[in-house]
């Protein structure tokens, strides 16, 4: 018989299980628990989930504002006179060619061209950028963009302690964010991002943040990296601004019907390392023309050559049951796909989902079904995204 894990069957001594480390708090955990907050545990961090209801926190995004905790985000810094040169190298995409104050969607991919992470780049300076990656994926991020500009005149420094990131996001996010910045918000156009000093009450001194016009909702919105210690300060001054505008307090639960409404694929539902970017229609960002090529270009050149056998789609549902990550999609009683994100959607008030599906399945208008614990529930390919803000 084997020895029960753990015991060594030369001793008699059992080696204690490993305790899973508790989760990390952000700054702000103690102002979420004084707001109400449901927390969970997403990422290795404590999270709020919600402050109240839902339903309300995405209403409020799309009719006004939310404010949101984002400070489980990672933030690594790559300067040096090589910056530029050694994140071509990292990167599927072409940061090196950004203006100063802009930013970029982008991919970390590996040698088989699989999805490690997808990130947003910020162009800071001449010899400086800004790389936010996602929570569970910071380390492999950090070590990947350290390994991959070893030959080139660069440092890469894992910064995500010694900032808390706070979003506001929503129609109203401008005249909440705007009275209390000092940059020009009508010349920060979307994808961009200036330093900026934000005020968090009178005789208070000024706070310095990056300030970016980015956002995860589908909304209007800003994001402010702000230092730590100066974090609770900052988000008070923004949730007082945001709720004199009707906005409220908003958790990881409206956020993640918000993204699917408009169409953001999740990180671990919609890409991981077996995700082809052509696949979930990120060819856009990929550039095959680089040299020297970056880690995964021979991988990329060949995924873009080839069609994918399964392409990322939008599945509208009818009634109120909502397809569910992990259901299969089929067609005709065989599986065709299968579902990476779904719910009813607030805003719409029908079930969506994003789903793999054949190729040849994936023309918008085409009758699919989705197998909800044997039950066939009808569902029509649609062109992503489901939701589009009115400009």
């Amino acid at each position: 018989m084997a020895a029960p894990r753990g015991r060594d069957e030369r001793s008699p001594v059992t080696t204690p299980a490993t305790t899973p480390a508790p989760p990390a708090s952000t700054p702000l955990a103690d102002a979420h628990a004084a707001l109400g907050a449901s927390f969970t545990d997403f990422a290795g961090w404590q999270m709020p989930l919600r402050y109240a209801s839902d339903l309300a926190e995405h209403h409020a995004v799309r009719r006004a504002a939310g404010i949101f905790d984002l400070s489980h985000m990672g933030e690594i810094r790559v300067s040096g006179p090589q910056a530029g040169a050694a994140l071509d190298a990292a990167l599927a995409g072409r940061p090196s060619a950004m203006a100063i104050g802009r930013a970029a969607y982008g991919l970390l991919v590996d040698h088989e061209g699989g999805i490690v992470d997808d990130l947003v780049t910020y162009r800071l300076g001449e010899q400086e950028f800004l790389v936010v990656a996602n929570a569970a994926n910071v380390e492999p991020v950090v070590v990947a963009l350290a390994d991959r500009a070893r030959p080139f005149d660069a440092h890469v420094a894992d910064e995500t302690a010694r900032w808390a990131l706070v979003a506001v996001q929503g129609p109203a996010s401008a005249a909440i964010v705007g009275p209390l910045v000092d940059a020009d918000l009508t010349a920060l156009g979307y994808y961009r991002c200036a330093p900026a000093t934000l005020t968090t009450g009178p005789g208070a001194p000024g706070v310095e943040v990056l300030l970016a016009r980015t956002g995860y909702t589908g909304e209007d919105g800003f994001e402010v990296f702000v230092p730590v210690d100066d974090a609770v300060a900052a988000w008070d001054a923004l949730l007082a601004a945001t709720r004199e505008h009707g906005g409220v307090p908003a958790g990881l639960a409206c956020r993640d019907t918000l993204r699917l409404e408009a169409g953001m694929p999740l990180y671990g539902h919609e890409l991981t390392t077996a995700t082809s970017p052509f696949a979930a229609g990120l060819g856009r960002v990929v550039k095959l023309d680089k040299d020297p090529g970056p880690v995964g270009l021979e991988a990329l050149q060949r995924l873009a050559a080839t069609p994918p056998a399964r392409v990322l789609v939008g599945l509208r549902g009818t009634g109120r049951r909502a397809p569910r990550a992990g259901y299969p999609v089929v067609a005709g009683g065989s599986p065709v796909g299968e579902v990476t994100s779904g719910a009813l959607s607030p805003t719409l008030g029908y079930p969506v989902a994003m789903a793999y599906v054949d190729a040849a399945l994936s023309a918008p208008g085409t009758a699919l079904a989705v197998d909800v614990r044997g039950t066939e529930l009808p569902v029509e390919v649609v062109a992503l995204p489901f939701y589009r803000r009115e400009r």
